[in-house]
């Protein structure tokens, strides 16, 4: 499975382009794994986005995790890490302008792996989780890199149900193929030992423990 290490599975919708699936254990919903695209084709898509770094709107939209994120970090400079931050690093941006140093990795804008090597007091992750192809991999990455007390910020669309689903403008983005709900990060949470919040309808924060 891409999530969880759970075998059984469920269709949950099928429309013109693809099917999707659900894990009965972690609940994420996923595509067939046919209708994943090359690494070319995905870049291609993400090459059309423009998000400018002095786009205040953008800036607004990322707000609503780094507001948050930032109350939470004490006032001395904290490292992080941006992972998945495309060709215009706006969130790093934003939190090194509040003296924080920050790292940043994308698999096709920013494929430095050294920065995986490291351990970070804080990971973003803004409109990428539902991208990833392995999310199990990356997960397990976050948890070796993210120190004791350390923060992980993700912003992603929630899957409600499966009626909603159908409707969804979110699943159309052929480059979106793992969707989260509440249920999944809640499953997460619970098996690494996470302290969860949601904020809003698309902003989760867990916190590691301190050892």
């Amino acid at each position: 499975m891409p999530l969880c290490e759970h075998t059984q599975t469920h269709p949950y919708h099928t429309d013109k382009r693809r099917a999707y699936f659900q894990c009965t254990r972690c609940d994420l919903v996923f595509v067939d794994r046919q209708a994943l695209l090359a690494p070319h084709d995905e870049k291609a898509i993400y090459d059309l986005h423009q998000n400018h770094p002095d786009d205040a709107g953008y800036q607004r939209f990322l707000s609503r995790l780094a507001t948050p994120l930032l109350a939470r970090l004490a006032e001395s400079p904290r490292n992080g890490l941006d992972f998945g931050c495309g060709p215009g690093p706006v969130l790093a941006n934003m939190l090194r302008d509040a003296g924080h140093s920050i790292a940043c990795y994308d698999p096709f804008y920013a494929p430095d792996t050294q920065v995986l090597a490291r351990g970070y007091d804080f990971i973003t992750c803004t409109e990428a989780i539902e991208h990833f192809y392995h999310p199990a991999e990356q997960w397990t990455q976050w948890l070796s890199m993210l120190k004791p007390g350390g923060y992980l910020g993700i912003m992603t669309k929630l899957v409600q149900d499966p009626a909603a689903f159908s409707r969804w403008h979110y699943k159309n983005d052929l480059t979106h193929v793992s969707f989260f709900s509440r249920q999944t990060f809640q499953f997460l949470a619970a098996q690494a030992g996470f302290e969860l919040t949601f904020l809003g309808n698309d902003v989760i924060l867990m916190r590691k423990p301190l050892l």
